[in-house]
C-alpha cells in the first residue's frame, strides 16, 4: 500500500534570504566537519523575525553529549572549526552552542529563552527532534513547571539589588577618572602625591594658590575622594540616578579642565 505523508509547515518564510543562506552554509559545513556531533542547527533571533536590517546572524548548534563522549580534544576541535568557518563565511555569524542534555532540561523547565528559540527558530539541520518539539510547543504541550516559575522569579530581587550596586561601582569609576587626571596634572608640575588623600591639598598648594586652576577643581578632587571612601566603607549604600548624573557631569568637567591644563604649553 502506498500513501503520502503530509508534514506541517514550520513557517520558513519568516527569514531574510541572505541571512538564511549564510546560516545554511555554516550549518552544512559544520555538519560535514563534525557529522556525528551535530544534532541540530537553528536560525533564531532577529534574523528569523526580520526585525532588523542588519546585525548578527544567530545560529543555535545543539551537540550530542549522550552518545558522543565530549573529550577536551573534541571540544577544542569543535571550537577551532567553528571559529574557522565564521572567518570563512561571515563575521556576522554568532554561534550559540548547547549540549543536547542541557537543551532538553531547558525545554522541560519551560525556559523563556529556549521557548522563544522554539517559537521563532528555523531548523537549518535537524536529525529529527527539533521540529517535533516545536510542534509540541504549538500544541500547548510544553509549559513551564512550578519550580521554573519560582526559579526565574528568584533572580529578580538580586538583579534589582545589582542595579543599585552598579551605580555605586560607576561612581567609584568616576573617582578613579578624577584622581588619575589629578595625578597627571601634578606630575606635569613635577609633583607626586604620597597618597590619594593628599591629592586635593597638593592641588590647592601647587595649582590653585598659583592661579593655574580654579579652587572648585581642588574641591571636586576632595569631594570624590571622600565619596569613594564613604562608598567603600558602606557609609553610602545607594546612589540615585539623579545624583550619579550630577557626579558624572562634575567629573567630566574636571577631566576636561585637566586636559586643557596638560595641553597648555
Amino acid at each position: 500500500m502506498k500513501f503520502s505523508l503530509k508534514k506541517q509547515n514550520v513557517g520558513v518564510a519568516n527569514y531574510k534570504k541572505q541571512d538564511f543562506d549564510i546560516a545554511y552554509e555554516f550549518s552544512k559545513k559544520i555538519y560535514e566537519e563534525m557529522k556525528d556531533l551535530i544534532k541540530a542547527t537553528v536560525l533564531f533571533g532577529s534574523s528569523a523575525r526580520k526585525t532588523t536590517s542588519q546585525g548578527d546572524i544567530d545560529v543555535l548548534v545543539i551537540i550530542d553529549d549522550l552518545t558522543v563522549r565530549l573529550t577536551p580534544e573534541l571540544t577544542e576541535a569543535y571550537t577551532l572549526i567553528t571559529e574557522k568557518l565564521i572567518t570563512e563565511i561571515s563575521p556576522m555569524l554568532h554561534i550559540t552552542t548547547l549540549k543536547l542534555t542541557a537543551f532538553w532540561e531547558y525545554v522541560r523547565a519551560g525556559d523563556p529563552i529556549i521557548i522563544n528559540m522554539l517559537r521563532e527558530g528555523i531548523a537549518l539541520l535537524d536529525t529529527g527532534f527539533f521540529e517535533p518539539i516545536q510542534f509540541l510547543l504549538k500544541q500547548g504541550r510544553i509549559r513551564p513547571t512550578h519550580e521554573s516559575v519560582w526559579s526565574y522569579f528568584a533572580k529578580a530581587p538580586s538583579t534589582l539589588y545589582n542595579s543599585k550596586w552598579h551605580l555605586l561601582q560607576a561612581t567609584i569609576d568616576l573617582y578613579w577618572a578624577v584622581i588619575d587626571a589629578a595625578h597627571s596634572a601634578l606630575m606635569k608640575l613635577g609633583e607626586i602625591p604620597p597618597s590619594p588623600e593628599h591629592v586635593a591639598d597638593m592641588m590647592q598648594i601647587y595649582m590653585v594658590n598659583k592661579g593655574l586652576i580654579d579652587k572648585k577643581y581642588a574641591d571636586t578632587m576632595k569631594k570624590f575622594y571622600t565619596l569613594s571612601k564613604n562608598i567603600n566603607h558602606r557609609e553610602i549604600k545607594e546612589i540615585s540616578g539623579r545624583d550619579y548624573d550630577a557626579y558624572y557631569k562634575e567629573a567630566q568637567d574636571f577631566v576636561y579642565k585637566i586636559r586643557e591644563f596638560i595641553e597648555d604649553k
